[in-house]
């Protein structure tokens, strides 16, 4: 019996408040996630750039909502039993109703969305902005009776030269998205082991950190990150770019 979108989700839940590192590997096809669960990860994260570069289209909302939303459907019924999340970019302009409805049907029960819309020429938007984003997300998911996982990220370090105090931005921003009811945080490019140890000081809920998978996070290896107290990690597009040299080498000699 196939699991339920519900089930799914409120295991994904579940699994960002076990006391343990919950690492999310970014899968981006079907083949991928199916490799990934099976090494047994209990839950799998699908990123929006390798997402793209196997569709052969760019990432910053060059595919669209119906574009990734494809990709999510062929990674989610591929592995049916497995909690998804997937990142949503900005939204791809849909409102936060049709968003939620549409990425529960294509089988994700969990999404990330950034403060930098890329369809509106790679504006920021204000704390307030993104918060309310955030909420509204939290809103239709729970009017769904779903326990959605929103992961609100932050591009403050991306753009640190636009703050006088990046790690203090970072904290308004990711508040204000705690209070609107994101269940987890990402302060993507958070640059070292002080600055994460801040954000993690500051903020209430799970927090999530993007690491490479062969030299870890800017903050440390994964055993470092699990003394910090970090909740969550994902890879973003590292994983697929540290696969081609294996590839290459693979392939090189019957050339």
């Amino acid at each position: 019996m196939t699991t339920s979108v519900a089930d799914l989700a409120t295991r994904l839940l579940e699994l960002h408040h076990t006391g343990s590192t919950l690492v999310l590997p970014n899968v981006w096809d079907a083949w991928s996630a199916k490799v990934v669960a099976e090494a047994g990860f209990g839950a799998l994260s699908i990123g929006s750039h390798p997402l793209a570069d196997s569709r052969g289209q760019g990432d910053k909302e060059d595919m669209t909502l119906d574009d990734a939303l494809d990709g999510v459907r062929r990674i989610c019924s591929a592995v049916p039993e497995v909690p998804v999340t997937a990142d949503m970019e900005a939204g791809y302009g849909a409102t936060p109703q049709e968003l939620v409805e549409r990425l529960l049907e294509a089988g994700a029960v969990g999404l990330n969305i950034e403060d930098t819309v890329h369809s509106e020429g790679g504006r920021m938007r204000s704390a307030a902005e993104h918060a309310d984003y955030i909420g509204a997300i939290r809103q239709a998911a729970d009017g769904a009776g779903v326990d959605l996982v929103v992961n609100a990220r932050t591009d403050v370090f991306l753009k640190k030269d636009q703050f006088a105090d990046p790690v203090g931005e970072a904290v308004t921003r990711l508040r204000a998205c705690e209070e609107a009811g994101a269940r987890c945080v990402y302060p993507v490019g958070v640059p070292d082991a002080a600055a994460l140890q801040a954000l993690l000081d500051a903020l209430s809920g799970p927090v999530n950190v993007i690491a490479n998978p062969r030299t870890g996070s800017a903050a440390g290896s994964l055993e470092d990150l699990q003394v910090m107290g970090v909740h969550r990690v994902t890879f973003g597009p590292k994983l697929m770019q540290e696969l081609a040299p294996d590839l290459t080498a693979l392939v090189m000699p019957w050339r």
